[in-house]
């Protein structure tokens, strides 16, 4: 996917503004429209949705995915204003409606995400983020719904997952006034799961984090993810029959049987993924 912005290749190409990478049993998505904050352009939101998928069709012996931002000033800082300005009001809610669909593709991939924060995550940005499982961030970087300064509200899911991320009167509130919050407010409010000194720091840990999920069977940890994910915001009774659910079919895997015979047999587990 490109834009008028990306970054020309030796060739003359264009180079992508979303682009993924697999290293060993790592993805990375990395939105990359530096010179824009890496705002969420419709080239950027039909990008990630054709790489979300693609991790979707062929996740391999991936354990998890690293998404972030390039040029080290912001996540996202946004969606796209520049095109949104001539916008009616059924496009607008088309737009809305591209933006759900990312972040429920994220939600609904069999692999856990980590949103790697690294400087601004505003309004489209933090809502990208919210879609991710959690979120990992450096000390310079900084959240937000700005929305409201535009005449607008988030579209891409900030009423949804932030008051299910801070409790629903704290997010009326981020929303309402519009106001940026840094690392500190983020971590305190559980908004952010870890905290890193820099760039390099978050990355490895972000891998470390990986590293430790993919010790154990990736089919438990889909069917967390799916439980975790489909139970959110549902009442107590509805999330239950969805857990019950998930760990009937936990108990149809072949790495449910390993699991079980390694701690009987007093061994390390070989899990397959299936």
């Amino acid at each position: 996917m490109t834009s008028n912005d990306d970054v020309e290749r030796s060739d003359g190409t264009a180079a992508p503004v979303v682009r993924l990478e697999r290293d060993g049993r790592v993805a990375t998505i990395t939105v990359d429209r530096p010179k824009a904050l890496n705002a969420l352009s419709p080239e950027v939101l039909d990008g990630l949705a054709e790489l979300v998928a693609e991790l979707a069709a062929d996740p391999g012996e991936l354990a998890g995915v690293l998404l972030l931002g390039a040029g080290g000033r912001a996540f996202v800082a946004g969606a796209d204003i520049s095109a949104m300005a001539g916008l009616t009001p059924d496009e607008g809610a088309q737009t809305a409606e591209r933006g759900h669909a990312v972040a429920a593709a994220i939600e609904a991939l069999p692999l856990p995400v980590i949103a790697c924060v690294d400087g601004y995550a505003l309004g489209g940005g933090l809502e990208l983020a919210l879609a991710c499982d959690f979120i990992y961030a450096t000390e310079a970087s900084r959240f937000g719904q700005p929305e409201v300064h535009l005449g607008l509200i988030p579209g891409f899911g900030g009423t949804v997952r932030l008051p299910r991320a801070v409790g629903p009167a704290l997010a009326k509130e981020l929303i309402y006034t519009g106001r940026q919050m840094g690392v500190d407010e983020a971590a305190r409010l559980g908004l952010v799961t870890r905290r890193f000194d820099d760039r390099e720091a978050l990355l490895a840990g972000a891998r470390e984090t990986i590293g430790l999920i993919g010790a154990n069977a990736a089919t438990a940890v889909a069917l967390a993810k799916r439980v975790l994910v489909g139970a959110a915001g549902t009442p107590t009774a509805t999330a239950t029959l969805l857990e019950i659910e998930g760990f009937r079919d936990a108990f149809r895997t072949e790495d449910m049987r390993e699991g079980v015979a390694a701690f009987l047999e007093k061994r390390d587990p070989a899990f397959t993924g299936r």
